[in-house]
């Protein structure tokens, strides 16, 4: 796998990606297949939703906690101990017991499947949220694309609360919601870019593959453009969960308890769950987009040799040893929140919108063209460990275009870039198209740095593209020079430390 880092013990391919639970169902236990990816499926629901229900309980007690020490006071002491443990599980059994009620002049179904619509978009965002490397649920290469757009799902249980209360003060909070939400996905989205511009993917396995190594490595200490991105990302993420100073959706001094006004007991408790499992999602994802994701600040498993293991034990632990970090960096992400909840006054309304519009968004602009100029000037970076030009991680699909038999041999009509006809497999399945080939033969070399060797390869090998073309699949180590299993022939390969 190429990637701008110190090296790649690990080639990405579809075969990587594919479901192992599934198929050892499907070998082992005899099921059939729709049988064992359904099994999978329950089986990776039920460990994520443990994570949601789980990081809920102890985020709640983790916020009096903070709240108390901010406020200098102590915060839950009594239940479960003298540091309150079981304060939030004696709530939620509270909340289990209390009646269900709902206004005389309320949407009796909108009502209902609000706290649900919110909870599932929040649970949703999982599903493509890596915890080491290729322990994820649902592997795809527009990850960062999936995980924003299902998160900015969770306002439509909001927006559906506030209408169907019967309330004012609930819709008052649902409409502050719904123009707070769509605002600040602008400028999100832009500080979203720059790490995809930087790793060339929008795959998180490979974009925290991209920051191995070192914790010089990581992005947010790539350029300066990118440190400051950061934080309008934080910034907007804080925002996009509906958390104080940008909590206008609730604010208690003003709308009652606004959107969730009329809510009680166990839906009341669903709402909560959807904040706190997206305060968690919006943490990973900057965990991953700027901090190396489940690299630590030293390379430690690497000097274990646990990430290069041929042993499954032993590549088990590491991979354990990276979501344990991951986590970490999540629930740090989290206590930062917390903390600036209960550091600043929350914002009016037109402050929101004066923040999102006159600051976050261009600030996110000039950042993102800034990185954007810096990756192009500087394109291996100016730390430690080289990193791989812009451009050279691609994605295993490219280069599997459709078919279009043409006569591969002289240079005329149909054949204008005159590819040799004596070239490997082109009359199979007729070949690549022309443009193609003719601007992979004019891709020029270049030399890569790597582990202290420099080597001179091609970006895109021409034998790569062609027998990817033919067979329909990644070659290993196609190009001679690599010898690292690299799909494609591209990426670093090196083993250095």
């Amino acid at each position: 796998m190429g990637v701008p880092g110190i090296r790649s013990p690990r080639p990405l391919s579809l075969q990587d990606e594919s479901q192992p639970v599934a198929e050892f169902f499907n070998n082992s236990w005899g099921l059939a297949p729709w049988a064992a990816y359904t099994l999978a499926a329950l089986i990776q629901v039920a460990l994520l939703i443990n994570v949601v229900a789980g990081g809920a309980l102890v985020f709640i007690w983790m916020e009096r906690k903070i709240a108390g020490r901010i406020q200098d006071r102590l915060g839950p002491t009594r239940v479960g101990g003298k540091f309150g443990w079981l304060q939030t599980l004696a709530d939620g059994l509270k909340l289990l017991t209390k009646e269900d009620l709902m206004p005389n002049g309320a949407d009796g179904m909108l009502f209902r499947i609000a706290p649900y619509v919110s909870f599932c978009a929040s649970f949703a965002a999982y599903a493509a949220l890596p915890f080491a490397f290729n322990w994820v649920a649902l592997p795809m290469n527009v990850g960062v694309f999936f995980i924003i757009a299902v998160l900015g799902l969770e306002v439509f249980g909001v927006i559906l609360a506030g209408y169907a209360s019967a309330s004012k003060w609930s819709l008052f909070g649902a409409m502050r919601e719904a123009a707070q939400v769509v605002s600040y996905e602008v400028p999100l989205g832009m500080c979203i870019v720059v790490p995809v511009v930087i790793a060339g993917s929008m795959d998180l396995v490979k974009i925290g593959q991209a920051q191995e190594g070192w914790f010089v490595n990581w992005f947010v200490l790539h350029d300066p453009f990118t440190f400051l991105i950061f934080w309008v990302y934080f910034t907007c993420a804080i925002a996009s969960v509906n958390r104080a100073p940008f909590d206008l959706a609730e604010a208690e001094s003003e709308l009652v308890a606004g959107f969730h006004t009329e809510y009680s007991g166990l839906r009341w408790s669903f709402f909560f769950m959807a904040e706190y499992g997206s305060m968690f999602a919006v943490s990973g994802l900057a965990a991953i987009l700027f901090f190396g994701g489940w690299n630590g600040p030293l390379p430690i498993t690497h000097w274990l040799g646990l990430d290069t293991a041929t042993n499954p034990v032993l590549h088990y632990f590491g991979n354990l040893l990276g979501m344990i970090n991951f986590m970490g960096k999540c629930v740090a992400g989290v206590t930062f929140m917390m903390w600036v909840r209960w550091t600043l006054p929350r914002l009016r309304i037109d402050q929101v919108m004066k923040t999102c519009l006159k600051y976050c968004t261009p600030i996110a602009a000039a950042m993102f063209l800034g990185a954007v100029v810096w990756t192009y000037c500087f394109p291996g970076g100016l730390w430690i460990h080289p990193r791989v030009p812009m451009g050279d991680v691609r994605e295993e699909w490219i280069g599997n275009e459709p078919a279009q038999p043409k006569d591969p041999g002289g240079s005329n009509a149909a054949n204008p870039n005159g590819v040799p006809s004596s070239s490997p497999g082109l009359h199979a399945a007729g070949g690549l198209p022309w443009d193609i080939r003719g601007y992979v033969q004019r891709l020029p070399q270049r030399g890569c740095v790597s582990g202290g060797a420099k080597r001179t390869q091609p970006r895109w090998g021409w034998d790569s593209l062609v027998s990817f073309s033919t067979q329909g699949s990644p070659p290993m180590a196609a190009n001679p020079g690599l010898g690292d299993g690299s799909p494609l022939g591209y990426g670093t390969g090196t083993q250095g430390a």
